[in-house]
């Protein structure tokens, strides 16, 4: 079970990467902006798996949690910015 959630950690990690790119090739801001949700929710899986991984499970839902309200309060301000800019 261990080697599963080693491969499942680098497969994730390698999808971090993948959002990064588009993060930071993205031609439009809409493309940054959901690029940066894309991390934001692998991160969170991320966690979870790791939470399992080393048994910890409790702790690091919480920390997901955590993680995922500082996420929605982002995307929440991100768009609101953007609505009040005007970005087509």
């Amino acid at each position: 079970m261990k080697i599963f959630l080693l491969y499942i950690l680098v497969l994730l990690a390698i999808l971090l990467g993948v959002y990064l790119y588009r993060v930071l090739q993205g031609p439009t801001i809409f493309d940054r902006v959901l690029g940066l949700n894309g991390i934001s929710t692998k991160a969170i899986i991320l966690l979870i798996v790791m939470g399992i991984y080393f048994e910890r499970v409790d702790m690091f839902v919480d920390i997901s949690t955590g993680y995922a309200l500082l996420n929605l309060v982002g995307a929440l301000a991100v768009a609101k910015y953007l609505e009040r800019k005007g970005v087509p």
